[in-house]
């Protein structure tokens, strides 16, 4: 699935959903808010980049063990002692689910992250905030703009290198430093170079003269009001069960969690799954309807 449905929205929906989705993710702990952030964030990623999201969210695994298991070594709060080392520094069960639940947390965002930065480019950041902090948000769209381009530039840089025998994948680890210092030296020289010709360019088309005026091609439809409203409907009901216990959760020194039993839990979790899947719905009924249409032709 290559179209992105849920980006066709307009760029404020777009936003206030990363926002809630991020916002949530970072406070609610609770295991089944966190496993539905977690698996929907996977999922929506997957709809969008295919079968290339396979390499991001098999990187995932490792390093979700890696943070469960070394959060132990410095929370040593729990009743529960599985084992001791370093004469007597206790590893807890209480301490590893912690773990688990702040690498999940961690897993989340930058899953999150990841399809935000394909759904928010920068004319959607420009529209957004582009009347509001106008400077502020020209400069922050040229740093998050020169991020790709840096990477794509040191590939280019790598590559005619390696082309006339100068690559650095062979040799020694000193031959690899020293290639690698020559890659971020043509960098730097590349990005102060542009930078300067940026500018030049930016004052011989008068940036700066005058009262600045804005264009978007974003308008507010009325599959935007609609969502919109949803959006902010569910956002409302997943914070109004936080603040009565619905996501209440601590893991040290024991384990309390609040369950099904909770009808602020089931409202709750049933509101975030709703909310998280907006995207991945859209996507998947996008490319339901567009085969029903073609197998109609």
């Amino acid at each position: 699935m290559s179209r992105d449905s849920f980006s066709t929205y307009n760029p404020g929906i777009n936003f206030l959903f990363y926002i809630g989705a991020v916002l949530f993710g970072m406070f609610f702990i609770h295991p089944a808010f966190l496993g539905c952030s977690c698996i929907l964030a996977m999922i929506y990623y997957a709809t969008v980049r295919g079968i290339r999201a396979l390499k991001l969210i098999g990187g995932m695994i490792p390093l979700f063990i890696l943070l469960a298991v070394i959060n132990p070594f410095f929370n040593i709060y729990g009743q529960h002692v599985l084992f001791t080392y370093l004469g007597g520094r206790p590893y807890t069960f209480e301490a590893m689910c912690y773990g688990m639940a702040v690498a999940g947390m961690f897993v989340t965002i930058i899953m999150w992250f990841a399809s935000y930065n394909m759904v928010m480019t920068g004319d959607k950041f420009m529209y957004i905030f582009g009347r509001m902090a106008p400077s502020i948000t020209l400069v922050l769209t040229m740093v998050m703009r020169f991020v790709p381009s840096f990477r794509k530039k040191a590939i280019q840089i790598a590559a005619a290198r390696k082309s006339v025998g100068k690559a650095g994948d062979s040799g020694s680890g000193r031959d690899k430093v020293e290639n690698g210092m020559i890659i971020v030296s043509a960098l730097t020289n590349w990005a102060l170079e542009g930078g300067i010709i940026t500018a030049d360019s930016m004052q011989s088309r008068g940036y700066g003269c005058g009262q600045r005026t804005a264009f978007s091609i974003y308008r507010f439809a009325f599959r935007d009001v609609v969502l919109l409203s949803v959006m902010l409907l569910l956002m409302a009901a997943i914070i109004f069960c936080g603040l009565n216990g619905g996501a209440a959760t601590t893991y040290t020194p024991e384990i309390n969690i609040a369950g099904f039993d909770n009808l602020y839990s089931l409202i709750g979790i049933v509101c975030y799954f709703v909310f998280l899947a907006i995207p991945t719905a859209l996507n998947i009924g996008e490319e339901i309807t567009w085969r029903i249409l073609r197998s109609r032709i």
